[in-house]
């Protein structure tokens, strides 16, 4: 197995008009089978990162690769990036184009043109593995926020993507719509795809993640298991991201039980105000 999907190799990208650079130098690999997530503050690079990831932008300087192999900035090697790196946007307003959910997940295999019985059978079986077969007729303006992220990524993993690229997946939702994400989440995974996430979640991410990356003004700061992460509490908070309180509470001498029943309380709180 290929020991690295995606590579970064000192990328530099600035956006039009900018005097500060989005990437600056940035050198990142993204190991195969993994749960990877990525932190940092706003404006550290991270929406860019993925923006790059699968061809939507292309650097000023530098490489990004592909198992190996550089990108070629044309449509059709573009088109085969397109369909390993799945990248689902925050807001799902971006990503849900037609006007029912069966439509929206048909959508990316009708521009591949594939036959359409495999169509059918790829958008039947998402709409089984995403829990989205009662809501195939509806029209996505009538989703809420948790289902219509639920489809965008339908939308995206019936593309079969080796790697599945996440910018806040979490935002927005409540407890019980972030439960179900993850879960969701976790049996892609099962399922045999890299998955790379963006949150400010850090408890999530202590609780979820196999590897993370932290990444400051473009650049990468720190990459590992989440143990060894957090355990660099002085520079996280010199880049204002802190720890997570259920790490916090294991360092302070409670079972991992009891951090979680903790956090369960602190969450309930405030959900309930």
């Amino acid at each position: 197995m290929q020991e690295y999907l995606l590579e970064f190799e000192q990328v530099h990208y600035t956006y039009p008009g900018s005097q500060k650079s989005a990437l600056n130098g940035l050198t990142m690999r993204i190991p195969s089978g993994k749960k990877c997530a990525l932190i940092g503050q706003n404006g550290c690079g991270k929406t860019t990162l993925f923006l790059l990831a699968n061809g939507l932008y292309k650097p000023n300087s530098g490489i990004v690769s592909w198992c190996g192999e550089p990108l070629i900035y044309n449509r059709q090697h573009l088109s085969k990036i397109r369909q390993k790196v799945g990248l689902v946007f925050q807001d799902p307003e971006q990503q849900l184009v037609a006007s029912t959910v069966e439509e929206d997940i048909s959508y990316g295999l009708c521009n591949l043109g594939l036959p359409a019985a495999e169509i059918q059978s790829r958008v039947e079986q998402a709409l089984i593995e995403f829990g989205l077969t009662t809501l195939a007729e509806k029209p996505v303006h009538h989703l809420s926020l948790g289902q219509k992220k639920r489809v965008s990524i339908a939308d995206v993993m019936v593309l079969q993507p080796q790697l599945l690229v996440l910018d806040e997946p979490t935002a927005y939702l409540d407890i019980r719509h972030t439960r179900n994400l993850m879960k969701t989440l976790n049996k892609i995974h099962q399922n045999g795809n890299t998955l790379l996430m963006a949150t400010h979640d850090l408890d999530l991410v202590y609780r979820w993640a196999d590897w993370v990356f932290v990444m400051d003004k473009g650049q990468l700061m720190l990459e590992g298991k989440p143990e060894d992460i957090f355990s660099q509490r002085t520079l996280l908070e010199e880049l204002e991201l802190g720890v997570p309180l259920i790490y916090e509470m294991l360092v302070n001498g409670l079972s991992p039980e009891e951090g979680i029943i903790i956090e369960r309380v602190r969450q309930r709180i405030l959900k309930d105000g």
